[in-house]
Parts: structure tokens; sequence; C-alpha cells
């Protein structure tokens, strides 16, 4: 099919046997999703450095940072669910710059070139967060100047490429997961727990500032529904075609640090530390971090680590859900009880 017959297909919706390429499909969003769409019916191929691991799809091996893994992937694609990106709270600035920026650049280049109009791109709440309390907020325009710390920085401008690119005739949905969790997440469930069990699990402050999650499953189905109604949602103003995504239901930090702890049988974290402490200590490390490194582990405190913990950000879903058709199935509630399931049964968070 020639680029000008792929650019007028799918007008409405993007259905099931329509090919897909997934970025960033061997962390547990990225393969969770690819999995999903192939499950569905879509025919999906996936790039990323490692393995996916999944025997349904088409593996393109490489990065973002790379031309032609890149241009090989994109070939034949009707659309693009771009996930990968550096995710970390240290590293240095050129290295989020490479993947998050050179890289989205690229890839958005190579699939417009490639005739691929539709692009499903992954942001992140943390673009349009300053540091200041978040309650009941929108998704508010990428702001790259005052956003907190590398990776927000980085993405915040590589949602602004996306977004000049919907200028120029592409269809773009920006989804912002927040805060994912659940069996077989490696980064944010996993170090709760591992922390926890050895101590290191602060709670800041109170730990009653209010934070809402995202569970994995509902995520995938979020994202599902975002690339099928993509073509109609990419016809939006552009401030209502940006969409964070959460369960919707905000609970205190400390309640969830605890629940996800307790689900893989930590004791629940005793060490408070004052959130003005906190941010100091954070600066300090961070320093520290950078002579010592290059580190395997995340620092134990980052100055944006220290907001997250002390600061409400919950975020109004209402034109999400309206706009997705879609509501998340499992409760804040139930996603512990099934990741409590899955670590009695495999001995870990991972799978």
């Amino acid at each position: 099919m020639s680029p000008q017959r792929r650019r007028a297909q799918y007008q409405d919706q993007i259905t099931p046997g329509a090919r897909v390429l997934v970025t960033g499909a061997s962390g547990l969003l990225g393969r969770s999703v690819a999995a999903r769409l192939a499950e569905l019916g879509y025919q999906v191929t996936t790039l990323q450095r490692s393995p996916s691991g999944l025997s349904t799809v088409r593996d393109v091996r490489g990065s973002l940072t790379e031309a032609e893994p890149v241009e090989t992937a994109v070939a034949g694609q009707d659309a693009v669910v771009h996930m990968a990106a550096k995710v970390s709270v240290s590293g240095r600035r050129e290295e989020f710059e490479q993947v998050n920026i050179g890289g989205t650049e690229r890839l958005l280049d190579a699939a417009w070139g490639a005739g691929v109009n539709h692009v499903l791109h992954v942001s992140s709440p943390s673009v349009a967060h300053s540091g200041s309390s978040l309650v009941g907020a929108g998704a508010g325009p990428a702001d790259p100047v005052h956003a907190e710390g590398y990776y927000a920085q980085t993405k915040a401008e590589a949602e602004l490429i996306a977004e000049a690119r919907a200028e120029v005739g592409m269809k773009v949905l920006i989804m912002r997961p927040h805060l994912v969790w659940g069996p077989g997440d490696g980064q944010l469930t996993t170090r709760i727990i591992d922390r926890a069990k050895s101590g290191r699990l602060p709670l800041l402050g109170t730990g009653a500032p209010l934070v809402d999650t995202l569970y994995i499953d509902n995520a995938v189905e979020a994202f599902a529904a975002g690339l099928r109604h993509l073509p109609r949602i990419a016809e939006l103003p552009a401030e209502q075609r940006r969409l964070v995504v959460t369960n919707g239901e905000p609970r205190p930090i400390g309640e969830l640090l605890m629940g996800i702890a307790a689900a893989g049988g930590a004791k629940p974290p005793k060490l408070r530390v004052p959130p003005r402490l906190a941010k100091g200590a954070g600066a300090v490390v961070e320093k520290l971090w950078a002579v010592t490194g290059p580190h395997e582990d995340e620092p134990p405190m980052t100055r944006f680590l220290a907001e997250q913990l002390s600061t409400a950000h919950w975020f109004d879903q209402r034109h999400t859900r309206d706009v997705l058709g879609w509501t998340p199935q499992v409760s804040i509630d139930e996603g512990l009880l099934k990741l409590a399931r899955h670590i009695r049964r495999t001995g870990r968070v991972l799978s």
C-alpha cells in the first residue's frame, strides 16, 4: 500500500488487523500493550534493544538513536505507539536527550517518510509539573523550562515535537500514564518493596498528600482504547488530545506505599523525614551520584523524588474517560490483592 493510501486509511478507528509498531516493548507497559494488541488481532511489530519475549509479535532489535532499525520498524505500518524512553531520576542530560528528544524526532521523521500518519505518543504528567501540588488537575501543556529533572524536561520537549507534527498533518494523540504499578513492574513496585524490606523507604512528612496511580491492567486497556479511537481524538483541539490516565482513586501517598510494601511481604515503613530535609538531602545525593557514577541502582533520594513523595498530584479523569470510552476495571484495592497473590505464587514482583 502506498504512503498516500495509508494516510487516507483509518479515518474513524484503527481496528484489529492494522499494522502497529510499539516502541519500548522490553519494559512492562510496552510489552503488556504489545501483547494485548496482538491478542486483539492487530499485527504488531516491536522496536527495542532487547528481545520483547513475545511470540505473537515481530521484533526489530535496535535503539531509537539508530536510523536503520527505526526505518526498518516503521516501514509498512499503519500506526505507531511510541513508548520507548530513557526513564530514570539520575544520569547525564545528554543520555536523556539522545533517546527522549533525538529518538522521538528520528521516529516521527521516519514514520512520516514511510506514510505512517497515526501516532500515539506516550508522555508523562511530569512534563507539566513544576513541583507544586496538583489537585484535580487537567493535562496542561508540556513545559520543559519548569519541569523537574532531566527525564521530565526531555519528555516535555519530546511531547512538543509530537504536537508540532500534529500541526502539519500528522494524527497525534498524547497519553500520559501516571505511576504505573503491578505485577511485572521492575521499576516503581519493585523498588518500593525492596526498599521497604531493607528499611530504606521513607515517609516524607505526614504521608497524607493525595496521589493517584494506574494499575497495569487498566493502563493496557486505556492504551488499546487510545489506539482504536486515535483518528477521532486526533481531530480535537490540542488541549483535548492530551490525556492524563490514572485509576481515578486518589489515596494518601503513605497509604499507597504501605499497601504496595505489604503486598510484597514487607513491614510498613517507619522512617519519617521532613520534606524540606529530604529535598536538601536529595540535592546532595544527586551531586555525589553524578561524581561517583555510573551506578546500577537509582539514588536513594533526589529533589524530584522528594517532591513526588511530599506533594499531592492527582488528576481530573472525566475528559480522559469520555474520549477514550474507557473506565478502569481494577480498583487500587483489587490491584493490591492481585499483586500480593502474584508475589506469593512466584516469589517475586517480576514475572
